[in-house]
């Protein structure tokens, strides 16, 4: 058995039950054992972790120069694209323990200035959104600040900190359209506590320039426009089309549990899966992603908040 395992309602978001090892299931036996297990995580050199930047980073370029793929650059008018697809908004400031507001505050100042070079694009059929091809290398010269970023478990102050909120915001949208993910890459740590969340946990997308990328493909025979903005309290944003899209898009979580892994750190498992309905009747259920992430936040017992 993967430790202690405690398990996590479907369909709530709430702080998950200590389960005693004479109450679980016989699926919640095969479950916990088919999991990954997580090893703890490992300490890099600096060098190691600079020759490894420096290799995916060239890679990266190479991809984006060579490989032949159409990507998107043009922008439009939203006024041309009259069909919400869906639209979403993210608080742009939450309160976390041991984390300074300041780096909130400069999180919301690298926003503002990301969000300028993609609000408005254009995927046309066979065109390929990427993250950070539209918005470039985040450096101070071009305004960006130190906002909050995570590296192996901890928050620590870097240049354009605080971006994986918009690319979040993006991947979670583009589930709820008929567009098609070709790259993103899961948290390794799962940051915020169960309060107030509203998405199941495993529906973001992180990244880190330049290889680290939210990638998005447009297979359909119609154009897509993204918009984003700020608001003063949250981030926005919006897939709309120059077509009705008929097809409804439900994103949920299954299998959601979490082991105390024997290193001593707790780790979140799920998989989320995607529900295509068509007037009405489901059409398609498919997997999205499994994900596995190291808890920042200890998980309580007795259905109390969780503690960071």
């Amino acid at each position: 058995m993967l430790g202690e395992v405690f398990r996590y309602a479907d369909e709530t978001l709430r702080t998950p039950p200590c389960v005693a090892e004479d109450q679980y299931s016989a699926k919640e036996r095969v479950l916990a054992l088919s999991w990954t297990v997580v090893p703890k995580p490992r300490q890099r050199s600096v060098l190691r972790l600079a020759f490894g930047k420096l290799y995916f980073t060239l890679k990266r370029y190479c991809y984006w120069y060579f490989s032949g793929t159409e990507f998107a650059q043009s922008k439009g008018f939203h006024g041309d694209f009259p069909f919400v697809v869906f639209s979403h908004q993210t608080p742009l400031l939450r309160k976390l323990r041991k984390v300074e507001m300041w780096l909130q505050y400069n999180k919301v100042a690298n926003l503002r200035i990301a969000v300028k070079k993609i609000d408005g694009v254009v995927l046309h059929p066979g065109e390929t959104f990427s993250y950070w091809r539209l918005i470039g290398k985040p450096t101070a010269r071009k305004g960006y600040k130190a906002g909050m970023v995570l590296f192996n478990g901890t928050f620590t102050p870097g240049i354009g900190g605080g971006l994986c909120q918009l690319s979040n915001l993006i991947y979670w949208m583009t589930l709820h359209t008929p567009l098609t993910v070709v790259e993103r890459w899961r948290h390794s740590y799962d940051v915020f506590p169960d309060v107030n969340r509203t998405q199941p946990f495993g529906s973001g997308a992180t990244c880190s320039y330049n290889y680290i990328d939210l990638q998005i493909r447009n297979n359909t025979r119609h154009s897509f426009y993204l918009r984003v903005f700020l608001t003063e309290e949250f981030l926005a944003g919006e897939w709309r089309s120059d077509q009705p899209v008929q097809q409804k898009y439900e994103v949920y979580e299954k299998d959601h549990l979490i082991t105390h892994e024997p290193w001593g750190g707790y780790v979140r498992h799920n998989r989320i899966y995607r529900r295509v309905v068509d007037d009405g009747e489901v059409v398609r259920d498919e997997l999205v992603a499994e994900n596995h992430a190291i808890m920042m936040c200890q998980p309580l017992l007795a259905g109390s908040a969780e503690t960071c």
